[in-house]
């Protein structure tokens, strides 16, 4: 896996520029990208995926989009949360701000349902 170019990532971030509280972080290889404190995106080499849930993925998959995935030694895993942003969206930037705009909703939706850790005595 490539890391993305701090080109590139300039890029994204000031098309994504209308988010607010946007911020960058090293994110596994990659940069991820988070608007109130709450990871909506990661860049990896020069693809950027969005967080998706059971009702934005369909929108994803008819758009031709493959989640994010990786190898491992032993097989080959899919991280059904993350799905690549078309180029054509990318390149959009009404598109690319309104589908981040609903990335950031469903990030802090999947966020907020999070089962909180449990409490060892």
């Amino acid at each position: 896996m490539s890391e993305a170019s701090s080109q590139f990532v300039d890029f994204i971030v000031d098309r994504l520029s209308g988010i607010p509280r946007l911020a960058r972080t090293r994110f596994f290889g990659g940069t991820g990208l988070s608007a109130d404190a709450t990871q909506f995106a990661m860049i990896m080499g020069s693809t950027v995926y969005f967080v998706v849930d059971k009702d934005t993925r369909p929108k994803y998959e008819k758009l031709g989009s493959q989640c994010f995935a990786y190898d491992t030694k032993a097989r080959r895993v899919q991280v059904r949360k993350y799905f690549e942003v078309p180029l054509d969206v990318i390149e959009d930037h009404e598109a690319l701000a309104a589908l981040a705009r609903e990335a950031v909703g469903v990030a802090k939706g999947l966020a907020g349902k999070k089962k909180p850790a449990a409490r060892r005595g």
